[in-house]
């Protein structure tokens, strides 16, 4: 079992268990145990597609919210990203003990790679973005030369003609 709070400040727990998996494969039509099934597989939609990782967590804390009246709207709207990214943190993390406990460890180190792959593609993210020289970037996009080129201050724009041709 796993914990992360919402906006709100309430806090779930989420638990992989056979009945929560076929919850979410009946409301979801989503199989938590087939994690390498699709295209792409359903452990990379999940870390690139945050609705659908919402509404997978949704599913599996769905009783937690039902007794506290919580449709999935307002359970989606506590949900900023701080909490998703704990949300998420707390689901892979589940992920991963209910395949070890199983004896699948090649699917507890899919999921821990899948969370590690996300990291790091962020980690080069920022690292691209920080370094990124945006003058340059707006003038190669615009067809001026940069200060960095050593250019003037021509353009590449067209001459304007006094009048448009009637058609």
């Amino acid at each position: 079992m796993r914990t992360f709070a919402d906006n709100a400040g309430r806090t779930w727990t989420i638990t992989l268990t056979i009945d929560a998996a076929k919850r979410v494969k009946r409301l979801l039509d989503v199989n938590l145990l087939e994690l390498e099934a699709g295209d792409p597989p359903l452990l990379t939609r999940l870390g690139t597609d945050v609705i659908l990782l919402c509404d997978v967590i949704y599913v599996l804390i769905k009783p937690q919210a039902d007794a506290a009246g919580l449709t999935d709207e307002q359970f989606g709207a506590a949900l900023g990203g701080e909490a998703i990214l704990a949300a998420q943190t707390a689901f892979y993390e589940e992920l991963v003990d209910f395949f070890r406990k199983l004896g699948r460890t090649d699917l507890a180190r899919a999921v821990d790679a899948q969370r590690r792959l996300i990291d790091l593609a962020v980690a080069r993210i920022e690292t691209r973005i920080e370094t990124l020289d945006l003058e340059t970037a707006i003038s190669r996009t615009l067809g001026e030369p940069s200060a960095s080129t050593g250019g003037g201050s021509s353009t590449n724009w067209p001459a304007s003609s006094g009048s448009t041709p009637a058609r």
